[in-house]
């Protein structure tokens, strides 16, 4: 008995071996991504964050200032063109720095109460600074210009440039400008409100806050 393939069986037959293949390369392909032995996969092996200390905090954090520096970094040989050996760096610096109030030190004779407890002084030292807090995520190289040995001896480096130093500086840089602005002055009168409306708060109908001088 002879079988005729007319065009509509025939365009079947075709679909389903096109349907076939697929599913055989996507397998294949499958199973090429799982064996193949130059994928590359990430693994995380660090160690849990380990808790080497506690300390019990008695100050008050008053105000925070953001900053951005650009540090301009240039390295150069005495007698040999910066084409050869030499360099430039333009870095961006970002981050914070905090001002606070430590209560930790006061003596018992830095609040006084009258006799009713209506009245209230205080007396405390002023706002310090705390160390930068350089933001990574908006810290980064501006641009850099080497020199041909700089170039050279980067490409045969076993790791990239260290750029500590230039960290370093942008924290430097960071805080000189707090120092200079006006963030611990800030933090003092924000100390200050935050003080008399607490204590306002508790009942004293008068409070007087007033900074140690040379503190």
């Amino acid at each position: 008995m002879t079988t005729t393939l007319t065009p509509r069986r025939g365009w079947r037959y075709l679909a389903i071996a096109l349907v076939t293949l697929a599913a055989v390369a996507v397998a294949g392909w499958l199973a090429w991504t799982r064996l193949n032995p130059f994928g590359e996969r990430t693994v995380d092996r660090s160690q849990p964050a380990l808790l080497q200390s506690i300390h019990d905090l008695s100050r008050f954090e008053a105000a925070t200032g953001s900053f951005q520096v650009v540090v301009d970094l240039e390295k150069d040989a005495p007698f040999l063109p910066d084409a050869v050996k030499g360099s430039r760096t333009l870095f961006v610096g970002a981050g914070s720095v905090d001002a606070y109030v430590d209560f930790s030190g006061l003596a018992e004779e830095a609040v006084t109460v009258n006799a009713d407890r209506t009245e209230v002084t205080l007396r405390i030292p002023h706002a310090q600074l705390e160390k930068p807090n350089l933001d990574n995520s908006r810290s980064y190289v501006f641009a850099e210009q080497r020199g041909l040995v700089d170039r050279v001896q980067d490409f045969l480096a076993a790791s990239p440039p260290d750029q500590r130093e230039l960290y370093l500086l942008a924290e430097k840089k960071i805080n000189e400008a707090a120092t200079a602005s006006d963030l611990r002055a800030r933090a003092d009168a924000n100390t200050k409100l935050m003080l008399e409306n607490l204590l306002k708060s508790l009942g004293f109908t008068k409070v007087t806050v007033t900074f140690a001088d040379g503190v």
